[in-house]
């Protein structure tokens, strides 16, 4: 006896996240501290924000990997264009990227007052010995192609001196932006760190309400 198929319902997709303003949200942190894993789960869980990781768009060019830091020049006036257009448009875009120059932040603040947006600051951080180590666990261990390539550009241009000096540029960077949360992260709690992430961006919500 052969019963008859019945057809589901299809179960529609979650709407498109909005906002009344649209927000710039800039997690910085040292490098391998999981910017990009945070960024991830962000836009996982909210359809139609940007995750606006520039490290993704550096590989699209020809010879980044041996003009590392000429690639990173091109791409960034083109990641601030995509920044501005998705504002414009009334959605969210979060920017997991290490910043450590004060110009560099200021350029997506200013993209973000441009369009009207809120730019919202977090910096993830661990110890600085903590995140060399997270570091070089990253890229060691990783199966991704683009974590060793950025582990052995590392190694090849300062490697523990060159991010013991990005840390410290960071933490000084840091010190002149009152308006950035500063959320503590555990190398194995991930999901722990991503709701410390979320409240902070709940808490900026309800507070802008409250001065609105």
């Amino acid at each position: 006896m052969t019963l008859p198929l019945t057809s589901q319902p299809a179960i529609p997709p979650p709407p498109l996240y909005t906002r009344g303003v649209p927000r710039l949200i800039h997690i910085n942190g040292p490098p391998g501290i999981g910017k990009s894993t945070l960024a991830q789960m962000y836009v996982d869980n909210h359809p139609g924000v940007l995750n606006l990781d520039i490290d993704k768009l550096r590989p699209l060019v020809g010879g980044w990997s041996d003009h590392f830091a000429e690639t990173g020049a091109l791409v960034r006036p083109i990641a601030l264009a995509m920044a501005a257009t998705h504002l414009r448009a009334g959605h969210d875009v979060v920017l997991p990227q290490y910043l450590g120059r004060l110009s560099e932040i200021e350029r997506f603040e200013a993209v973000a007052h441009q369009g009207a947006a809120m730019f919202c600051e977090i910096a993830v951080m661990d110890t600085r010995d903590r995140s060399l180590e997270r570091f070089a666990n990253r890229g060691h261990g990783s199966d991704e192609a683009w974590h060793r390539q950025v582990q052995d550009l590392v190694d090849r241009t300062g490697g523990v001196s060159l991010l013991t000096d990005m840390y410290d540029q960071l933490t000084e960077v840091l010190r002149s932006r009152p308006a950035v949360t500063v959320v503590p992260s555990d190398a194995d709690e991930i999901q722990r760190t991503y709701e410390a992430v979320t409240a902070v961006l709940d808490g900026a919500d309800a507070s802008a309400a409250r001065d609105g």
